[in-house]
């Protein structure tokens, strides 16, 4: 008789893991369902584990476990532009705009649901933490720039270009994923340039960046 392969042992998972599982369960159900099609059944089936057991670490239910969900997406999203202070500007740019945009590209359905608003489960603190990816995405870029007290315009800028590539990601998703995701990224980087380009005209200090920016291109 051929022996059988012994049983895989099991392993209890601690509650941070165990987190870490319902709430990975859940980023990937919200990347291809609209939160309001995503139920606790849905989430427990995708976890292997029983409804009762997702409202333990979830009291609060669907609400709770999709701003939690929202948090660590956001978390992800915040990590895509923290990028080592080494190299020239624009290469350390379409590095943090590759994981950006491969963030997008994985969760499509889900980067939809949370940029467009409308759901019914946002409120207010969804849109706080939304805005603060954006906010923190503004303050890494302007760190790149190692600008000394970035003025009124420059800071305008950079966040006017962030909500840019937020339309822009959506728009891409709603032509199928069209031009390709390396043409959509140089073209992003070389839309920063021309906003801070078109700021300089009117503005000393993003005028001297914009020329130190030139010996890259």
């Amino acid at each position: 008789m051929t022996p059988q392969a012994p049983t895989p042992a099991y392993r209890r998972l601690s509650v941070e893991e165990r987190r870490v599982q319902l709430l990975d369960a859940a980023l990937t159900l919200f990347a291809h369902r609209p939160p309001e099609e995503v139920s606790l059944d849905d989430v427990a089936e995708q976890a292997g584990v029983s409804r009762p057991l997702v409202y333990r670490y979830f009291p609060g239910g669907k609400q709770q476990l999709y701003e939690a969900a929202l948090r660590s997406a956001a978390d992800e999203l915040r990590l895509c532009f923290d990028e080592p202070r080494e190299g020239p500007l624009l290469a350390r740019l379409t590095r943090a705009l590759d994981r950006y945009l491969a963030f997008v590209d994985g969760h499509d359905t889900g980067f939809s649901a949370l940029l467009r608003g409308g759901s019914v489960v946002e409120t207010s603190r969804t849109t706080a933490i939304v805005d603060g990816v954006r906010r923190a995405a503004a303050e890494h870029i302007l760190s790149h720039l190692r600008v000394d007290g970035p003025g009124p315009r420059l800071r305008m800028t950079v966040r006017m270009w962030i909500t840019a590539v937020e339309a822009a990601s959506l728009i891409w998703l709603d032509e199928e994923k069209q031009p390709p995701l390396a043409e959509l990224r140089d073209w992003l980087v070389e839309q920063f340039v021309a906003v801070l380009s078109v700021t300089a005209r009117r503005d000393p200090q993003t005028a001297a960046l914009v020329e130190a920016l030139a010996a890259e291109i």
